[in-house]
């Protein structure tokens, strides 16, 4: 730490009250002048060198100097720098996707293998911030652990409940995430003014003042009469809160909003973003309180911050839909107390987000008549199966390289559809655009939409239209198979309720007892489906 000091610090008081110089090397500290000549500088300013030739001429003659105005006049103005020296501030490179830490820059992360993840954070002191989330620490049989069932809070959004399993659970932890403006304020100050009559509710906001809050309620018309409302981003007084009140649920809007005075980073890095929702959760399992905290996303859709964010929570939500639209939809990626790739389907009203009842009419076209390229089929979204028309487009190619699109389906599946078309129905698309569609902006991921993406394509292509109230669903091999997918039998219970009387299904998914009023019609290849079509 630098330090300033007057040259009375080399000179000492003899016996009889005058001053003798002292050297530099009897002082704890080093001067100026002596680093200087250490490394190799000649060259100094005036005044400190004719103080160290005074101090010399002094040290070897042992001159007792006698006249104390003359050390003042000549020695007090002048000031020597004295230092130690200072500790370099060390960084680290942290990955954004699994938190992993190295001392260098990389283009690879050595934990997670992932690219371009490394970004340059400030090594914080170690120090002890932990504590043990159960009070049990010695070993025990499993069989002798109490697993009762988890108490849930039901959020009075029906919805909502179904994406989490039933409910909220005692001590849980649950990360939303989604875009910008999607809806995830307006939903969860929702759900906590529907709670407030029956719990102690707490929502804390980073991202606006108490009064934006306010007004939003005000224009939802919601009753936030017993809704506890804190504007705060401080980690440490957040948590006191949270101990001192003991919410049954509490909302943090957002988790990359609050920091640590434990760490030097800035909200929403990497570190503080771990950290913090390292520390909730250890509260919400110590407290039994269940923390709801939202997440922001990035340019890709992925939730901002480390991945190891997603594997310390319990439930992890994303928030889909349209920008344009004003359905969304609620996807559940991960859920300890549920189940996962569960769906909730919303409808945004001027008075905040309102539940769909039938979301199957929600993905199905209303058309005058049957239309060529249109096919209906069956989804399964956790345990709920849903209807989704698929459209397809297949066109005359005017370039070189044919045109494949599809929106809601994954691309490489739709190229490798056309070419098990081309080896095992012979049907050939090879000098064709296809476009392919799932209505009403859902996202199919499982591969039962196959067969439904394969007879939307040649209906289109020979401009014949499918059988009427007829819905779809399997699996299609490389080999030309068509193989089974799962929960057949729900699926076709569903297509049923909605008035569908025939289903082109894979043999191996064929009921022993089918639901009243729907034909089955089983097939075991794609050549078999095509002359079932004709």
């Amino acid at each position: 730490m630098l330090s300033w000091t007057t040259p009375a610090a080399f000179c000492e008081k003899s016996e009889n009250n005058q001053k003798t110089v002292k050297t530099s090397t009897d002082h704890p500290h080093y001067c100026l002048a002596d680093i200087a000549s250490h490394n190799g500088q000649r060259q100094m300013p005036t005044d400190i060198c004719e103080l160290r030739r005074e101090r010399a001429r002094y040290s070897e003659q042992s001159t007792i100097v006698r006249s104390h105005r003359f050390i003042q006049a000549a020695m007090a103005p002048r000031n020597i720098l004295l230092f130690s020296p200072m500790a370099k501030t060390k960084s680290t490179y942290s990955c954004t996707e699994c938190g992993g830490q190295t001392l260098k820059w990389q283009g690879q992360c050595p934990h997670c293998q992932a690219w371009n993840t490394l970004v340059e954070v400030i090594a914080d002191k170690p120090v002890s911030r932990f504590t043990a989330v159960s009070e049990v620490g010695q070993v025990q049989s499993l069989s002798d652990v109490e697993a009762g069932e988890e108490e849930r809070y039901t959020t009075g959004v029906a919805e909502f409940d179904r994406v989490l399993g039933g409910g909220l659970v005692q001590g849980g932890v649950v990360l939303l995430g989604g875009d910008p403006g999607i809806g995830k304020s307006t939903l969860l100050l929702q759900a906590l003014c529907d709670m407030s009559a029956a719990r102690n509710v707490l929502y804390v906001t980073g991202e606006e003042s108490a009064r934006q809050v306010a007004l939003r309620a005000k224009r939802l018309v919601l009753d936030a009469r017993a809704v506890h409302l804190l504007a705060e981003i401080q980690l440490e007084r957040i948590q006191s809160l949270l101990v001192e009140r003991k919410p049954d649920v509490a909302v943090i809007d957002s988790i990359q909003t609050v920091y640590s005075e434990a760490l030097q980073s800035a909200p929403g890095s990497v570190a503080q973003v771990r950290e913090c929702a390292a520390q909730l959760t250890r509260l919400a399992k110590a407290g039994g309180t269940c923390i709801i905290l939202v997440g922001h996303v990035t340019k890709e859709g992925a939730l901002a911050g480390p991945r190891v964010l997603e594997h310390m929570v319990d439930t992890v939500l994303y928030f889909e839909g349209d920008t344009h639209s004003s359905f969304r939809l609620i996807r559940a990626f991960k859920n300890r107390f549920g189940a996962v790739n569960e769906l909730g389907v919303f409808a945004m009203t001027e008075k905040g987000l309102r539940e769909v009842s039938n979301p199957s009419a929600l993905f199905l076209s209303h058309h005058g008549g049957q239309v060529p390229g249109s096919c209906v089929m069956v989804t399964q979204e956790g345990t709920r199966p849903l209807l989704v028309e698929i459209q397809a487009l297949v066109d005359e190619a005017h370039a070189p390289n044919p045109r494949r699109l599809s929106v809601g389906l994954e691309q490489n599946r739709l190229a490798m559809l056309l070419a098990v078309l081309h080896r095992h129905a012979g049907i050939a698309c090879f000098d064709q655009d296809v476009f392919v569609n799932a209505v009403g902006g859902v996202k199919i991921t499982e591969p039962g939409a196959d067969l439904a993406v394969l007879l939307a394509i040649i209906s289109s292509l020979k401009n014949k239209p499918l059988p009427e109230k007829m819905v779809v669903f399997g699996e299609v091999g490389l080999a030309g198979e068509v193989r089974p997918v799962q929960r057949g039998l729900e699926r076709l219970k569903e297509a049923a309720k909605l008035g569908f009387v025939q289903a082109l299904i894979p043999r191996a998914n064929k009921p022993k007892h089918p639901p009243a009023g729907i034909e089955i019609i089983e097939i075991g290849r794609v050549d078999e489906a095509v002359e079932k079509i004709r």
